[in-house]
């Protein structure tokens, strides 16, 4: 075998050019493999047609504290009753955002007559930094019905056209008022927000944590 000697900055271009070939090769991989992740946790937990007609294409990061929400996983209102420590999804610069959090089993998946009883609603996000979007309706953590089984709590993210000005009524965290027979569709349709940019969502049934929430949603 007989071997060419290249230059070292020859070399050193040819290893960064590999390096970050490797780089977005994988990460196209992983990019394509989140986005099957959502179409298929969506579909598969009937969030679609259930709450919106076409899964999002990418999966909001979302956690709480130690607990990570995977595509539809289990997890116990106790919790999930603060508001996430983590929340990301891919934004552009200098777009603004809606964030929803949403449960279309209201009273159960079975019975689902109030559905939707919406948890979290805030547009006007600059970027990824809900903290200082508008907040429309303020964040209430999960509190399933005792004997009801699981429900579904699902997120989602919409681009906006633009800054929205909204005619909501402002729903603190201490009333259930209209949150009740709630619908991300006729929200979304009614600012043009188009299809989800990115969703997530857990699944959880009634534990002790839910007769708090149910005193602080009485405003006691």
């Amino acid at each position: 075998l007989r071997y060419k000697t290249l230059p070292a900055s020859s070399l050193a271009h040819s290893m960064l050019h590999s390096s970050v070939w490797t780089c977005l090769k994988y990460s196209g991989v992983h990019v394509r493999k989140l986005v099957t992740m959502a179409s298929e946790a969506f579909t598969k937990h009937q969030v679609v047609p259930d709450v919106i007609d076409k899964a999002p294409p990418n999966v909001i990061e979302l956690s709480y504290g130690a607990v990570k929400i995977d595509q539809g996983n289990v997890v116990t209102p106790t919790q999930v009753k603060d508001r996430p420590t983590v929340l990301n999804w891919p934004a552009e610069d200098g777009a603004l955002y809606t964030l929803i959090k949403t449960d279309p089993d209201a009273p159960s998946r079975a019975d689902p007559k109030f559905r939707e009883w919406h948890h979290w609603v805030v547009v006007n996000i600059p970027g990824t930094d809900w903290s200082k979007g508008e907040v429309l309706s303020d964040f209430v953590g999960a509190g399933p019905p005792p004997n009801t089984g699981l429900h579904r709590y699902v997120f989602l993210v919409y681009k906006q056209p633009g800054k929205l000005q909204c005619d909501e009524e402002r729903l603190p965290n201490t009333s259930g008022k209209n949150r009740g027979k709630w619908s991300a569709r006729n929200f979304v349709k009614k600012y043009n927000l188009g299809d989800p940019v990115a969703g997530n969502l857990f699944q959880a049934e009634y534990d002790d944590y839910c007769p708090l929430l149910y005193k602080q949603l009485e405003g006691k």
